[in-house]
Order: structure tokens, then sequence, then C-alpha cells
């Protein structure tokens, strides 16, 4: 027996309920390789899982979590043998299929990347889905041309969980930082991550008429959407490019119009973090083991157990947590 959060549904009432409870090896979903799993994380998609309604979960009872870091104990598979460290990220673990919040999790071995040189589990889920996307956002602009001393990159939702990491990796790779949040208490964190600018968020989320503005950034990492990804594109430099990795301000691209792509050549790069190839997720983490600063890294970690997991989830959904929640599935 071993615990994990269960979520459970009441078929009267259509309400969920998260506890944590024991469950057996027996009860988990088919897979190639059984982990050990040794630490988890929050992200968005685990408070809608976790929280009541169930959010992106279809069959219950379900085990939330969409990453985890652990030590193989079994495998069926050749690329993975007993005692192997390895993290998963992404592949709809933790919604369709059951997840990390629990000590043991059993997955395809397609969907599981050795833990690279240089970074140990807990490490591992300090960055999580949330540092990987940064990651990827990175890679994408970079793979677009940005390069440090072409003027600040713009990081929206700057005190979350992606935009801490992507705050930390730019500045270390000499990028200007400009960080957007909507929290002025945040400012010292946000600095001490290596952001060289604060930008208040009330001042990019008015929608306006004009086709283009000043051109200011030479790079977004975009976590919000909405009225402020319309307006950070109007202010994007000619050739630039935005990652956009969330939607917390809604689906639409307020007051977008097309002129900046087609008047000043700018991308918007949609970054998916779930589907990613094998060669580009062991990419990702390579760099992210080589690029994040693990002092910065540390400084964003939050630590937390399964039982804090049916109150962090409801608080990540109304956006009161900052920087990484990593979670000791083993406390």
């Amino acid at each position: 027996m071993f615990n994990a959060l269960v979520v459970e549904k009441d078929e009267e009432s259509g309400k969920t309920s998260a506890a944590v409870k024991q469950i057996t090896v027996d009860d988990l979903p088919h897979g190639e390789v059984l982990v050990a799993v040794e630490y988890s994380t929050v992200n968005y998609k685990d408070g809608l899982c976790v929280g009541p309604g169930g959010g992106l979960v279809r069959n219950y009872p379900h085990v939330p979590g969409i990453d985890f870091a652990g030590i193989v104990e079994e495998s069926s598979d050749d690329r993975y043998k007993p005692g192997d460290k390895v993290v998963l990220t992404g592949w709809r673990v933790g919604e369709a299929h059951w997840g990390g919040y629990a000590q043991k999790a059993r997955v395809k071995a397609d969907w599981l990347v050795p833990l690279p040189d240089g970074l140990d589990s807990r490490q591992a889920m300090a960055v999580g889905t949330a540092g990987f996307t940064a990651m990827l956002a990175v890679m994408a602009l970079e793979d677009h041309g940005l390069k440090p001393g072409h003027g600040p990159v713009l990081v929206t939702g700057a005190a979350g969980g992606v935009g801490s990491v992507a705050t930390a990796i730019l500045a270390n790779l000499g990028h200007e930082v400009a960080a957007v949040t909507g929290r002025p208490d945040q400012e010292d964190y946000l600095r001490s991550l290596g952001a060289t600018q604060i930008v208040a968020r009330d001042e990019l989320t008015e929608v306006t008429k004009k086709p283009l503005e000043a051109e200011q950034w030479s790079g977004c990492v975009d976590a919000v959407a909405g009225a402020m990804l319309g307006r950070v594109l109007k202010q994007m430099k000619y050739g630039t490019s935005v990652a956009a990795i969330g939607l917390a301000g809604g689906p639409a691209i307020e007051g977008a119009l097309i002129t900046p792509f087609i008047l000043r050549g700018v991308n918007l790069l949609g970054i998916d973090s779930v589907m990613q190839p094998y060669e580009n997720r062991t990419r990702a983490w390579d760099r992210i083991a080589r690029d994040l600063p693990m002092d910065k890294l540390e400084a964003m970690v939050q630590p937390a157990c399964l039982g804090d997991l049916p109150e962090l989830g409801r608080d990540i959904l109304k956006g009161q947590v900052k920087g990484r929640v990593v979670v000791d599935v083993n406390t």
C-alpha cells in the first residue's frame, strides 16, 4: 500500500472531492515503467483537476499530477532499468492518465525522459512543467533570432511558475528582462531573479484601437494572452517574436490587428509542452541543467506535501501561488 491523492466524484450531486488515500500497485493503470515518485509540483491544470468539478478529468477515481520525477522500479522497456532517474511532463498524464500525486506511478516509456546530469529529482520538479515550458519558449525565441543586447525581453505573468523560470533563464543568458506583474509586492522577488525593469500589469491591459505603438520589446514570453497580448504585439520591435504559453487573461487576443505581423514582421509562436517530441524534450532539459541558475531556482521553491494539494489547487486557480510549489509525495 502507498499514499496517493485520489479525486472521486459523487454521481448523484456531480461534485468531486480530493483526499489522500492508500492504494496498491494493482490499482495503477497500464504502462511499461513503474516509477517510485519522489517529487511532483502544482500547475494550473492540476488546480483544475483537483478542484470542485474535476476540470479536465473524465474518469473517476483519478490521481492528478501532470508531472513528476523519481526512480524507475520496474521496466519492460529496454530504454529504462531499475535505478534510472527519470522525469515526466505532458502527454495528458494527470488528466486522462493517472499522474504524479502518488508515491508510485506507472506510465508509458515514451513519456519519460532521463534526468540530465546536474539535476536531482527535487530540482527537476522545482523546474517542472512550468519551467520546461519556459525553456521551450526561450528556445523558440532564440530559434527566431533573439540575442542578448537587442533590447529588453518582456515576460508577462512574471511572478508565476513559467514567468519566474523564464525571467531567471533570460537574465542568466544576458538579456535585459522586463517583468510584468499585477502584484507590486513581488518587485523584490522578480529583481532577485534578474529582472531589470518592473512593468505594472495595468500598463498593458487597456485595449487600444491603435494599429501600432512605439517599438519597445526584442522578445516576449507571454503567459496571459487576452488584452495584454493584444497590446504587446503592437509594441514589439521589427522582426521579433512573442512566445505564447498561456491564456490566464482569456483565449482571445483582444484589440489585436494584423498590422504588427505584416508591417513589422512580428512572429507569434505557440508553445506546446504536452506533445513535444522526445528530441526536443531532451534538448530542453539539457538546456535547463546548463542555463537555469540553481540558486535562483531554489529561491522560487515553496515546499508542500500531498495533504496540502486541495488547498493549493484552489490557490493557483486564483493566481495566489508564487514561484514553484514542489510536492514531496513521501512526507
